[in-house]
């Protein structure tokens, strides 16, 4: 049994972005409780997140922006900038919390006390640019954890794959002339779900030409799709780039049952991206890989999804398969 590491912290509920909102505090609640009702968080290692990660944040964001946003905040205000960003006054410290937990998870791994780990965070991050929050998200946590493994640990090479069914717009402009990391996204086609970005024409630029790999796909693509895709042509790319560190954006909306898109993917789908990205930072990476949560919001999808990704994590059987 591998060893994994488990950021959760009921601080993350505190964050209300408003009763109609989707990404709501009973998202984390409903992964809470499957996975201590299972007995899995028995056999987990506790992670227990940074606070005040300002000095890492301002390395990916804007300093006039955290300021904006930390400003909307103390003057209690229910939207900060857009309308789907809703916010309450605990929100910029829980999302600097959201942003710690991920580094708190890197330096776990990286100093050897785990394998691997999973991060039950929230508000989620990938969509979050320099200086601007978009689709829930305020600071972009994965983009602020590969800086942080790329300059703390001075580390060549970091990917991240994103399989949210939504384009991680933030991290792509982020990273997008960065030939340290890699970035790939498997989502669905821009031009019938947010953020209308992800094309496959968009692959970087400058320095960072090429190191940028979008997959689109159709309404209602499913498991054979996302899966020959994955294998066939993100795979090969990923293995010639031989990241260092493995990052992944988890969201688990592309689900049939996902109340925010059109896509088709079963539980099984997310089992099997899952080994195969854990077998890619087997072999490139020392097994070094963390996942960080993004969307979802199918609260029994979450349950069963979460849980069978971090079984996986800890290489221990998955019973009811």
């Amino acid at each position: 049994m591998r060893r994994t590491g488990y950021v959760y912290d009921e601080r993350y509920l505190r964050h209300d972005p408003g009763t109609w909102h989707p990404e709501r505090p009973d998202r984390l609640k409903a992964i809470q409780k499957n996975l201590q009702e299972s007995g899995i968080t028995d056999l987990l290692t506790a992670i227990q997140p940074y606070e005040n990660p300002l000095e890492w944040v301002e390395r990916v964001h804007d300093p006039d922006y955290v300021r904006r946003f930390k400003e909307a905040c103390a003057k209690g205000r229910n939207i900060f900038e857009v309308p789907d960003c809703g916010i309450c006054p605990e929100s910029y410290d829980i999302a600097l919390l959201a942003v710690g937990g991920v580094l708190a998870a890197a330096d776990a791994v990286m100093e050897g006390k785990v394998d691997n780990a999973f991060c039950a965070v929230r508000p989620p991050g990938h969509h979050a640019e320099r200086n601007r929050a978009l689709g829930f998200c305020f600071f972009n946590n994965i983009a602020v954890g590969a800086v942080y493994l790329l300059e703390k640990f001075g580390l060549e090479r970091v990917a991240i794959v994103d399989w949210d069914v939504h384009h991680g717009n933030g991290t792509q402009h982020l990273f997008e002339a960065d030939p340290r990391v890699f970035y790939l996204s498997l989502h669905e086609d821009p031009q019938y779900c947010y953020p209308g970005t992800g094309h496959r024409r968009e692959t970087g630029k400058g320095p960072g030409q090429g190191f940028t790999l979008n997959l689109p796909f159709p309404p209602r693509s499913g498991d054979e799709e996302y899966l020959e895709a994955l294998k066939k042509e993100a795979l090969p790319r990923l293995m010639e780039f031989a990241p260092q560190f493995l990052l992944i954006s988890a969201g688990f909306d592309a689900h049939q049952n996902d109340p925010l898109a059109h896509m088709n993917l079963s539980r099984d789908a997310y089992r099997q991206m899952g080994r195969i990205l854990l077998d890619l930072a087997g072999e490139t990476a020392g097994g070094r890989l963390i996942t960080v949560l993004e969307g979802g919001y199918n609260l029994e999808v979450l349950e069963e999804c979460t849980e069978d990704h971090v079984r996986l994590l800890l290489d221990i059987p998955l019973d009811h398969f």
